[in-house]
């Protein structure tokens, strides 16, 4: 008994035959496709007929990368991203200081000094002048650094005796005292301090980042953010909430009592799942913390921060792989890039000594710079290229300034990864970029932000938009293990679909930015809209 038919719209399959009109849903699953007639056929009188009104559907799309504590979190603060100004920061911050009760935390996301006259990071006393008696935290755009006040060194004892700890540093003046920025592992010096919220005000604001995930197109995701999540998502799904498809990865923190407690890569159902070991191999470029071959050219002496040496992430890769768990690993830098390539090299051969038959679906997080030695190297280990086009249109100017022209040939090349046959998943790395990923289609196919640069930012290496269409749903659902079931609207598959108001495949390469769902439907129900 068919539930739901779809018919008179421009649907694209990503499977064979390439578009139909019609398409025809049991419970969750897709159990035709083709043409109005055929399909309307198998209609019976309790079947929904639902027309399409000659509307392009595609099929769901995923978000490979983000942090949905952060970003659920991020939304219900202040808004800092990508201010133009110290001056219209501080004007933000201010608002919330004013409102705020004196002692409570005031915190927000998104500043970028690069983006600043001078480019210099801001210091507590820009905090201390407008909010002197809140402790205050603000998370760079980068997520790999924190702007602080006095208040809040001193409510977390951080002074000028404070070391900087393992694979962090707190920025100093000339007389060693605190500046107001914590770089890498030096933030959790002053986050831990953060009150927690409860599991039900965090699945509250889940909740609510989901709705605006949904309304932007978006049927799933990847999160990277920690155990507390992972409880907020099943508190979700408990009360029935739960309306994406989620695959969590576990920080390497948490990695022994996951494998403790008998969970592998793959465990749980097509709604939440559990993914990779996740560890970190550097920093980020805004900071100036990623790691490098060469020096950032404005500072000869900068090579960045090695996060994890090379043994320490292949002792931790070495004992996720025994124990059922593939590994992500973030690196931003080519030094960083590098070091992980070499950690996958030794891990392979673990496994082929083992008689693995299957090959684990490792990943690197963002290659966003390779050193060109190592350009084959993702495809010859086959290790899964996890990028953000986003972030070639973000972070072009300072990528500009730190690396140059020469060297940014080889930064966001998703082109390289592509040519060669590399599975590439693409996200946005939320809150760190915006997650609608029309905006991210958009960058992967002009490599242009409101039309600059002219042609695109290198635009050899601008993707075609169906290989940029493939790296929201088949890469992101290899990456789950689910590409036999997701991603593509083909028989046997979840009926995870979005209804767009414009034909994506004809309009102008610059409106893709500017493209809005109608309906989005996951699992076979609509999630956000509809048709009739």
């Amino acid at each position: 008994m068919i539930d739901l038919i779809l018919y008179n719209g421009k649907i694209h399959t990503q499977s064979s035959p390439a578009l139909v009109s019609s398409l025809a849903i049991i419970g969750e699953r897709i159990v035709a496709i083709g043409d109005d007639d055929t399909i309307l056929a198998l209609a019976t009188a309790t079947t929904k007929r639902e027309n399409l009104n000659g509307s392009t559907v595609i099929a769901g799309l995923t978000d490979a990368h983000v942090h949905l504590e952060l970003l659920s979190r991020a939304l219900k603060s202040v808004d800092l991203f990508e201010v133009p100004s110290i001056a219209e920061a501080q004007r933000r911050v201010s608002e919330r200081a004013n409102i705020t009760p004196l002692g409570e935390w005031v915190t927000g996301a998104g500043w970028a000094q690069g983006l600043w006259d001078g480019g210099a990071f801001p210091t507590l006393h820009d905090l201390d002048a407008i909010a002197p008696n809140n402790p205050c935290y603000f998370v760079a755009k980068s997520a790999h650094a924190a702007w602080v006040n006095t208040q809040t060194l001193c409510q977390c004892g951080i002074t000028a005796s404070t070391p900087d700890p393992e694979g962090g540093q707190i920025l100093r003046d000339a007389q060693g005292n605190p500046t107001g920025i914590l770089l890498e592992t030096a933030m959790n010096l002053a986050n831990k301090h953060i009150p927690e919220l409860s599991t039900d005000q965090l699945a509250d604001n889940i909740a609510y980042a989901q709705e605006l995930m949904l309304k932007s197109g978006l049927t799933g995701v990847h999160d990277f953010d920690n155990p507390s999540c992972l409880v907020a998502l099943q508190r979700l799904r408990e009360r029935g909430q739960l309306h994406m498809r989620v695959l969590k990865q576990v920080n390497k923190e948490w990695i022994h009592s996951a494998i403790h407690a008998g969970i592998r890569t793959g465990f749980g159902d097509d709604w939440l799942r559990i993914g990779n070991m996740k560890m970190f191999a550097d920093g980020a470029l805004g900071p100036k913390t990623a790691l490098m071959v060469e020096p950032y050219l404005d500072d000869a002496t900068n090579y960045g921060i090695e996060v994890l040496t090379q043994e320490e992430m292949t002792e931790l890769v070495t004992y996720a792989s025994l124990n059922g768990f593939a590994s992500t690993i973030h690196a931003i830098g080519d030094r960083a890039v590098h070091n992980v390539l070499n950690v996958f090299e030794v891990v392979r051969e673990q496994e082929k000594a083992r008689g693995e038959v299957t090959p684990k679906r490792h990943r690197i997080e963002h290659v966003q710079i390779i050193h060109p030695n190592d350009k084959t190297r993702l495809r010859d280990l086959n290790i899964i290229a996890s990028m953000q086009p986003i972030h070639a249109t973000s972070d072009r100017t300072v990528a500009q300034r730190y690396w140059g022209d020469e060297r940014t040939v080889w930064a966001y090349n998703a082109r390289l990864q592509l040519d060669l046959g590399v599975v590439c998943a693409f996200g946005s790395d939320a809150p760190i970029d915006p997650f609608n990923p029309f905006v991210g289609i958009h960058a992967a196919v002009t490599r242009q932000r409101q039309g600059q640069p002219v042609g695109g930012w290198h635009p050899e290496l601008r993707l075609s938009l169906d290989e940029a269409l493939a790296g929201f749903t088949l890469g992101a659902a290899y990456c789950a293990g689910m590409e036999n079931r997701l991603s593509r609207l083909a028989v046997g598959y979840l009926a995870d679909l979005v209804v767009l108001d414009r034909d994506l495949f004809t309009i102008p390469q610059d409106e893709i930015a500017q493209v809005q769902p109608l309906a989005v439907m996951v699992g076979g129900e609509w999630r956000y809209g509809g048709v009739g």
